[in-house]
C-alpha cells in the first residue's frame, strides 16, 4: 500500500498541475500529477511513465521517453482531468548504472533486451503496483490508459483496473531511436 506524503501546486509549461508525493513498499519517492478533479470519475486519462534521466531530462534521443513524457503532459493538461504517475524505475528496472552499462553494450551491436540478458538482468524489471494503488487511492471508477506497452494494461486489468480504452502515445522515430523502438516493437510487443 501507499503513503501520502505531501502536495503543491505545480504550474508547468502546459497547464497546472498538483504534484503528490507518496512512499510504497519500495520506499521511494513518487511523483502524481494530477490535473483536475479525479476523485470517483471515469474515464480519467493516466500516463504511467517510468523514469528516465537520460531522457526526461538531459535530452537523450536514444529513447521516445522525455517525447512521450511531454506529449503526456500536454494531453493531460488539455482534458478536464488527468493524472501521470511517474514511476522511479529507471532503465525498466535495472537502475542508472546497469542502464548505462546496456547502452555501451548497444553502442557495440547489442539491441536494448540483448544488453539486459548479457548483464544477467531481465529485458524488463518494471512492476506497476504503485500505479494501481494510486489509482485506488483516487478511487478512480475508469481510467484511459495512455500507453503502447500491453504489460502495463495486463497488469491494470488483472489488479482490478477498469481501462475504458488506450490511448497510444506514439513518436514519430529519430535516427537515433530507431533500432530501440524496433526492438520494444518485435522483441517486447509495444504497440507501435
Amino acid at each position: 500500500m501507499i503513503e501520502f506524503y505531501a502536495k503543491a501546486k505545480l504550474p508547468t509549461r502546459f497547464g497546472s498541475f498538483q504534484i503528490y508525493v507518496f512512499k510504497n513498499d519500495d520506499n521511494k519517492d513518487h511523483a502524481v500529477l494530477v490535473h483536475g478533479d479525479v476523485e470517483e470519475k471515469e474515464n480519467v486519462p493516466v500516463r504511467i511513465h517510468s523514469e528516465c534521466l537520460t531522457g526526461d531530462v538531459f535530452g537523450s534521443m536514444r529513447c521516445d521517453c522525455r517525447d512521450q513524457l511531454l506529449t503526456s503532459m500536454k494531453y493531460i493538461a488539455s482534458q478536464e482531468n488527468g493524472i501521470l504517475i511517474y514511476l522511479r524505475q529507471e532503465g525498466r528496472g535495472i537502475g542508472l548504472l546497469n542502464k548505462i552499462r546496456a547502452y555501451n553494450l548497444e553502442d557495440n551491436g547489442k539491441d536494448t533486451v540483448e544488453a539486459n540478458i548479457e548483464q544477467g538482468l531481465p529485458a524488463d524489471n518494471r512492476h506497476y503496483n504503485f500505479a494501481v494503488d494510486v489509482i485506488k487511492y483516487f478511487n478512480i471508477k475508469s481510467v484511459d490508459l495512455m500507453t503502447n506497452n500491453p504489460e502495463k494494461i495486463n497488469y491494470l486489468t488483472e489488479n482490478g483496473i477498469k481501462i475504458s480504452k488506450r490511448i497510444p502515445v506514439i513518436i514519430a522515430p529519430t535516427e537515433f531511436d530507431k533500432f530501440y523502438l524496433d526492438t520494444k516493437k518485435e522483441k517486447m510487443g509495444h504497440l507501435l
